[in-house]
């Protein structure tokens, strides 16, 4: 009964965080609306979709405490990384594919060269920063900062030229107080309304707290259902948690290349992981070790948290190759490839959590360790 009732709570949550950023994606879209294609996706759309695994990796560590804690925020935030560099570009392309709207994607390839290598860079600083037995507030600093270098050269290389600076988004309009129970934020802020700067300050903060309370339920319910299956909770977060907490990303991606604007869909799914990964491990682990000291690991932990690191570099690289060598666009047998390897990650991360028993769990396994000592 507990299975049931924890999978309906995280279904729920997932429900709450894509009702949410509707609102957030409104919001963010006039915010920056005088941002050049591609740069927005990176910024301001990958920090807002990005919020739920913040605020999940958040609570993993003030509530779980310590190793348990930190483990879940990691496969939360490494799990979603994954989740966005496979699922999103494969579901923009069967969409794009699907409704009829091109045979291919076109990708700038500036836009694939700029975000993928400073995606595998931030991925290389965090095999190389978390490591030892103990993390403490310099760990999560070093990590803001890479962000923050990020972020400037990001807004700094934006330059001059033209940008797109219409907006014809709008609320439905309707009864607010209805609007608020079905979880329509926009149409409660904004009612009948045109959206304008403090509308869309007050939309943005409304739905960064929706998201919030949605992502504490999300964690205490992955809690009930790794002790409903004895699953230890860092492989429900890397599964689960990281799946639910992506639902934005997936959202503003689709609703952009629907748009046609493909290089802000994907630039959002690998700007979304940069955030993950520094800004989204790094704010919490800053705050809790400052707050409750250093952070001491079991050598379990450390052993599979060091596997994930590398799993998800080597993940990040294959697609990153598949984008920059796919000098025709990318079509569906693309997107069934991303699609292929996720899943096969899924089920590597669930064998693994369950049991050892499988020959090929425990090759690769051992492989991944032997990779992640090398690198320390």
């Amino acid at each position: 009964m507990e299975i049931f009732s924890s999978l309906g709570l995280i279904l729920i949550t997932c429900i709450a965080i894509w009702r949410s950023c509707d609102g957030f994606e409104m919001a963010s879209n006039y915010l920056g609306r005088n941002m050049k294609e591609g740069i927005k996706g990176a910024t301001i759309n990958a920090i807002g979709s990005s919020l739920p695994e913040l605020f999940t990796t958040l609570f993993f560590l003030f509530v779980l405490k310590d190793k348990d804690g930190f483990a879940g925020g990691i496969g939360t935030t490494a799990g979603s990384a994954v989740f966005n560099a496979m699922v999103i570009p494969a579901v923009v392309i069967l969409a794009v594919i699907g409704k009829g709207i091109s045979s291919k994607i076109t990708i700038s390839r500036k836009v694939i060269l700029r975000d993928g290598i400073a995606l595998i860079l931030a991925e290389l600083a965090l095999i190389f920063l978390i490591t030892g037995t103990t993390l403490d507030w310099t760990h999560g600093l070093i990590l803001m900062v890479l962000y923050f270098i990020y972020v400037a050269y990001m807004l700094l290389s934006q330059g001059a030229g033209e940008v797109e600076n219409d907006y014809e988004d709008e609320a439905d309009g309707g009864n607010r107080a209805v609007a608020l129970l079905k979880g329509d934020l926009s149409t409660a802020v904004l009612g009948d309304s045109k959206i304008n700067k403090p509308k869309a300050i007050i939309l943005l903060i409304s739905s960064v707290l929706v998201i919030g309370m949605a992502c504490f339920w999300l964690v205490e319910a992955c809690e009930m259902f790794g002790d409903a299956i004895g699953m230890p909770i860092y492989f429900v977060s890397v599964v689960l948690a990281s799946a639910a907490t992506s639902v934005p990303d997936t959202i503003i991606s689709y609703k952009d290349a629907m748009k046609g604007n493909y290089d802000d869909a994907v630039a959002n799914a690998l700007g979304s992981n940069i955030f993950d990964v520094c800004f989204a491990l790094g704010l919490p682990l800053f705050l809790f070790t400052l707050i409750y000291g250093p952070i001491s690991m079991t050598p379990d932990t450390i052993e599979n948290i060091g596997q994930l690191r590398v799993l998800l570099l080597i993940l990040t690289v294959l697609v990153f190759f598949i984008f920059v060598f796919s000098k025709n666009g990318v079509k569906k047998i693309h997107a069934w490839l991303l699609l292929t390897m996720y899943v096969l990650f899924t089920a590597y991360i669930i064998a693994k959590g369950l049991t050892n028993e499988f020959v090929i769990v425990e090759e690769m396994s051992s492989a991944l360790s032997t990779l992640s000592n090398w690198f320390n």
